[in-house]
């Protein structure tokens, strides 16, 4: 089911375009100043995306190997951190359904790494090429987000390394339309994540997609 999972991780980013947009919408916007002047953007918002997508793969790799590393140790691990992974999947269903909201209360938990570790992005403004804005979006990866907290406890029963990075790459390149379109000012595209309608059928194609991964779990524990 690797390919269904980048696929519903791929909706996931789409789905939260909206909540990528007001938690780093502005660092994007920020990207312009940082800009040599006179330099087309488009270069320094790619390769800022694709550093903090890149973050989001390493963090889905290190997690999906812990699960494979547990798996293997204690075999019942398995469909526990599945059960997990489905309940987290509905819960994220919720919250782009604007359903049910507690997932923005999981942001507090890397509140304190991410203090640590923010001022480190100061040292590559502004940007003398797009390659150095580049580990100014790999640091920006690691701010704190509920939809990416989720999403690695789904990485996290995968079951192995790769299917976690290939959950957050799906993740990571989903939020790339909202967060491109709010850098090239096109409201039109941003917009377009914010109306009901789309919100609600990424929202149940998930939940679907959650409740079977939760009834594939709960089957294997019984």
């Amino acid at each position: 089911m690797s390919d269904l999972s980048f696929f519903s991780a791929l909706l996931v980013g789409l789905g939260g375009g909206v909540h990528c947009v007001g938690m780093c919408g502005g660092v994007s916007l920020a990207l312009s100043a940082a800009t040599p002047a006179g330099s087309s953007p488009l270069p320094y918002a790619l390769s800022y995306n694709f550093g903090r997508i890149f973050s989001y793969i390493l963090a889905g790799a290190v997690t999906g190997g812990i699960g494979q590393i547990a798996k293997e140790a204690v075999p019942v691990t398995g469909p526990v951190l599945a059960v997990i992974s489905g309940i987290m999947l509905i819960a994220m269903a919720c919250y782009l359904g604007n359903w049910w909201r507690g997932l923005t209360a999981v942001e507090a938990l890397g509140s304190k790494l991410w203090q640590r570790i923010q001022p480190l992005s100061k040292r590559f403004l502004p940007f003398r090429s797009p390659i150095s804005a580049f580990p100014y979006g790999m640091i920006w990866g690691w701010l704190p987000c509920g939809l990416v907290y989720s999403t690695l406890t789904w990485a996290l029963a995968s079951g192995t390394a790769i299917s976690g990075a290939v959950i957050m790459a799906g993740f990571g390149l989903g939020t790339l339309p909202a967060l491109l379109a709010v850098r090239a000012g096109a409201d039109w595209l941003s917009s377009g994540f914010r109306q009901p309608v789309v919100r609600q059928i990424i929202a149940l194609s998930l939940l679907l997609y959650a409740l079977l991964l939760l009834w594939r779990a709960l089957s294997t524990i019984h």
